[in-house]
């Protein structure tokens, strides 16, 4: 299991870091201010439709319908059933982009009913510019789901890379190049195109690699057949659970709106935040989906339960001791990274008080992907969409109310509450199928001590290191990264002599 961890953990960290370093050139080049709002309100159209039909509802329901294909050897049978699924998304999500594209005002007031005329226009400009992405990218979460299923990891891992490798090129030499430093209009419009242009590149991309690997993936008549109609059966539960969660998202976009600059103080603390949880947690929903069905079709029920059982260990010994670090000392990280130029100090402190805030949730998100795999190999997508509709009404509730008091902060303080409150649900309805038995939470109770010492190092070294965070631009970063390896040192020395795990189970996890 590690070793797919470690493929897929390690080109979605490169991703991110390049996602971050992306970050940084926004920060510095358009600040939090209403260019900002507008182009992160933008991209949230698409990538809500995209999270709704593409890589969320429709990857759990494709994947264990073409991996038991794959297992019972039907190779044939599983590519005609990747083909015409492969047709039937690509046609629904044509119509919905020739449709949404020339209704994007009534879109727009939607996501952001309390954005000012200017906002507003500037998010209709940008999201027409950029929502031809969802369909490639949909497309993209279906070649991913095929090579996945054949354990193909890599590629579909390091596909995401390109999105942030056009947007700098943008940010770092188009902008420049131009000099249209403080035309941040034109900006947001150029950074839009990028936007587009990555998410043709990505699919090009995954469906050479499909190819090259023996799967032939082109347009056909879509036709209704059975396994059709069972992905279709599976996918409802799932289009509903997934559309209930970006309800949600609209719903905080909406609220925050109010409040000026609180969509870019959000985007860049969820960046922050995303670092952690997009690398360890897209990569064990990536890698643990197809593992799990692979074990349940050979009716291994107890080692598709220990797969759980080991993706929820290992999630929060990688999970909680950045949880710990950003909830300890977040300005140490957004301080360093974003403070330049256009964002200012007290941007810094918004953000870092966000970032703490999403941190209390950080490992109930990572948990939220091993459990809901759990779910998805048994092809019960419908309990799953009961809960998200659960914590979707906890959200929205705690969102109206914390946002009262906390403003945008309260939204973030309203996401960690409801990831909380959806583990807790997923947990009640796997009982007795997660392969934690004593020893496993044993090592659970001795992890979360681990991190909290580490939390207590962490925050004295911050307290340390307090005049080169005060200091030029590089003392900040070299003491941002020194903070980093002392917790890092300190927390592997803490898990080993706790118990927490052993260099014998982290080896044993390479080799599976």
């Amino acid at each position: 299991m590690l070793r797919a961890l470690s493929t897929v953990g390690g080109f979605t960290m490169m991703s991110r870091i390049l996602g971050l370093v992306r970050e940084i050139f926004m920060a510095a080049f358009l600040g939090t201010g209403i260019v900002t709002d507008a182009f992160y309100a933008a991209l949230r159209l698409p990538n809500m439709f995209r999270r709704i039909f593409g890589e969320g509802a429709f990857n759990s329901a494709f994947v264990p319908l073409f991996g038991r294909d794959l297992a019972e050897g039907n190779i044939e049978t599983a590519h005609r059933f990747a083909r015409n699924a492969f047709s039937w998304l690509g046609g629904i999500l044509l119509i919905a982009t020739v449709i949404l594209i020339p209704g994007m005002p009534w879109f727009a007031k939607v996501l952001v009913p309390l954005a000012g005329p200017e906002t507003f226009e500037l998010v209709v400009a940008y999201a027409r510019i950029m929502f031809s992405y969802l369909l490639c990218m949909a497309l993209s979460a279906h070649l991913s789901g095929v090579l996945n299923s054949m354990r193909i990891f890599a590629m579909p891992a390091f596909a995401p890379v390109l999105l942030n490798v056009l947007m700098l090129l943008v940010l770092g030499v188009v902008v420049p190049m131009a000099h249209l430093q403080g035309n941040l209009e034109e900006i947001g419009r150029l950074v839009s195109w990028s936007v587009c242009t990555a998410g043709f590149a990505q699919l090009a991309l995954l469906w050479v690699t499909c190819w090259r690997k023996g799967v032939r993936l082109y347009p056909v008549k879509p036709t209704m057949s059975p396994r059709i109609r069972r992905l279709g059966r599976l996918m409802g539960p799932g289009v509903l659970a997934a559309g209930i969660q970006q309800i949600n998202l609209v719903i905080g976009t909406a609220i925050a709106s109010s409040q000026e600059s609180a969509i870019g103080s959000l985007n860049y603390a969820d960046r922050l935040f995303q670092m952690p949880n997009g690398m360890i947690g897209a990569a064990f929903g990536v890698v643990l989906l197809p593992e799990i069905t692979r074990l349940l079709r050979t009716q291994d029920e107890l080692g598709a339960n220990d797969a759980v059982g080991k993706g929820v260990l290992f999630s929060m010994l990688l999970t909680l001791p950045a949880a710990v670090a950003f909830v300890c000392t977040p300005q140490a990280f957004v301080g360093p990274i974003y403070e330049r130029l256009e964002f200012t100090s007290e941007d810094t402190l918004h953000v870092s008080r966000t970032l703490a805030a999403f941190a209390v949730g950080l490992p109930a998100y990572v948990l939220v992907k091993v459990l809901q795999a759990g779910y998805f190999a048994r092809e019960n997508t419908k309990s799953p969409m009961f809960i998200a509709g659960a914590t979707v009404a906890v959200n929205v509730i705690a969102s109206l109310v914390l946002f009262r008091f906390y403003g945008f902060v309260g939204i973030a303080i309203a996401t960690s509450i409801a990831g909380w409150v959806n583990v807790l649900l997923l947990v009640i309805g796997l009982r007795g199928k997660m392969g934690l038995g004593p020893k496993r939470r044993g090592q659970l109770v001795r992890t979360f001590f681990a991190a909290a010492a580490m939390g207590a190092v962490v925050w004295f070294a911050d307290l340390g290191m307090e005049s080169w965070f005060d200091g030029a631009q590089w003392q900040r970063i070299v003491a941002m990264l020194l903070l980093v390896g002392v917790g890092f040192s300190a927390y592997a020395l803490l898990a080993l002599a706790l118990k927490a795990t052993s260099i014998t189970e982290l080896k044993a996890g390479f080799r599976r």
